[in-house]
């Protein structure tokens, strides 16, 4: 990327920072998923794995008495989550830290419940299984979102992009049995609707285009950038009956 970096950065935090979220996902979903994690202790201490500008954190904090610890590698989304827990009066139950979700240093045995949408594929979903199985108390929920084949025969157009894009894309029957297999009990799960894409991602990242393509129209990088979601949302348009985004509520078991 060499000397285009510097726009690489200042188009991400311009195209993915102006997104009420950085991924599919709504507040109605987080409250669905969210009703599925029971019994919770009381006041929870909870870690929320790629944060991004905080839309599912803010809700969460809504939701609950517990405190949030918001993790995120981008300045840019940590300062305005920060910035929106101070003006709701959540600052004192919302803590961010820059961390790699590769590199987490917390303990084992931390938390309550660990969140994630949309964000567990840049470990991959195994690994990152059982790196929160180990941060989480005996008890403890994992909630995460995570891009899912719902039919078995994606149009080969589909499946070359996903192929290039994110090769480990798997079933929903194929995460629930990884999900098994990494020591967890299946709560429940559930697609997430089409207006979970649109609503909050999608239409609000198609109306900022043509002001990025202007702004960034010396930088080859920012442009593919940008090129790449055109493309993303064109296909979704075509063949969102054969892929999406599916909640899984997972549980630690209880030590006996």
């Amino acid at each position: 990327m060499g000397e285009d970096a510097p726009n690489i950065c200042e188009m991400m935090a311009k195209l993915y920072g102006e997104l009420p979220r950085q991924g599919p996902g709504s507040a109605e979903c987080t409250r669905k998923a969210f009703s599925m994690v029971r019994p919770l202790r009381e006041r929870p201490y909870v870690l929320d794995i790629g944060c991004g500008t905080g839309g599912p954190t803010l809700e969460l904090a809504r939701l609950m008495e517990g405190r949030i610890v918001a993790l995120d590698v981008f300045d840019w989304a940590l300062n305005r989550l920060s910035e929106q827990a101070a003006a709701k009066g959540l600052a004192d139950r919302i803590s961010t830290t820059k961390q790699s979700m590769m590199e987490m240093d917390f303990p084992d045995e931390t938390f309550d419940l660990i969140w994630s949408e949309g964000a567990l594929y840049i470990m991959g979903v195994g690994d990152a299984l059982r790196r929160c199985g180990a941060l989480l108390r005996p008890g403890g929920f994992l909630v995460f979102s995570e891009v899912c084949w719902l039919q078995s025969d994606p149009p080969g157009e589909l499946r070359e992009f996903w192929e290039q894009s994110y090769p480990d894309i798997k079933s929903v029957s194929e995460n629930v049995s990884l999900a098994n297999d990494c020591g967890f009990e299946m709560t429940g799960h559930f697609t997430l609707p089409a207006t979970a894409w649109w609503n909050e991602y999608y239409t609000p990242m198609r109306k900022l285009m043509p002001e990025l393509r202007r702004r960034f129209a010396d930088s080859p990088h920012a442009l593919a950038l940008i090129a790449e979601n055109e493309v993303e949302m064109a296909l979704h348009e075509k063949y969102s009956a054969w892929y999406g985004y599916e909640f899984f509520v997972c549980r630690r078991p209880s030590l006996q």
